[in-house]
């Protein structure tokens, strides 16, 4: 497994390094064998605090995304870590019972997201609108309501649009402001 420790104004030493990876490569033979790698970015937050990120691809385009702030970076880093492992606890947990439940499909539907370049017309640009940015091309999944929203948490994003397996209809789920999550259905008739 390939586990990269990096440091951004930070120095990150053997004994840190040793630990991050000894830590990663546990949960890996734990909870996902076929893990092929995972990035510990350690730096310095506001009021001498140190931030850990750890983004870490698991399958199929799944990556596994958490970061901590604590005042000393092995702190901040196990409580990465710690997020990270219930992320793959709900995860292996949502793959056991999808494998009792028949109704999971193969994604289908490739997406993309698209810069609008505004028009050589209007004659200023209002301020209060904001710029629309590309991401990256994604897939849209074929999945539940349920394994939309694991899937959501998993991604670490805010938003996610997928094709609902019972009603055929696209919808999306979406965390919202207060920490729920909310979901949006296409009106029927």
């Amino acid at each position: 497994m390939d586990i990269r420790v990096a440091g951004h104004q930070v120095d990150t030493g053997e004994a840190l390094r040793n630990h991050v990876s000894e830590r990663i490569e546990g949960m890996a033979e734990k909870y996902f064998s076929r893990a092929i790698g995972a990035n510990v970015t350690f730096g310095r937050g506001p009021h001498e605090a140190f931030t850990c990120d750890i983004v870490a691809p698991v399958n199929q385009g799944m990556v596994l995304k958490a970061s901590n702030q604590a005042q000393d970076a092995h702190v901040a880093f196990e409580g990465a870590a710690d997020k990270i492992e219930r992320q793959l606890k709900r995860y292996r947990e949502r793959l056991r019972e999808r494998r009792t439940a028949s109704n999971d499909h193969p994604v289908d539907i490739d997406a993309g997201y698209t810069v609008f370049a505004a028009s050589n017309d209007e004659e200023e640009v209002k301020a209060d609108s904001p710029a629309i940015v590309a991401e990256t091309r994604t897939d849209i999944p074929v999945a539940s309501v349920s394994d939309a929203v694991m899937m959501l948490d998993l991604r670490n994003t805010n938003a996610l649009m997928f094709k609902n397996g019972q009603s055929g209809e696209y919808n999306m789920v979406y965390r919202r402001e207060d920490g729920t999550i909310g979901w949006v259905e296409p009106r029927r008739g």
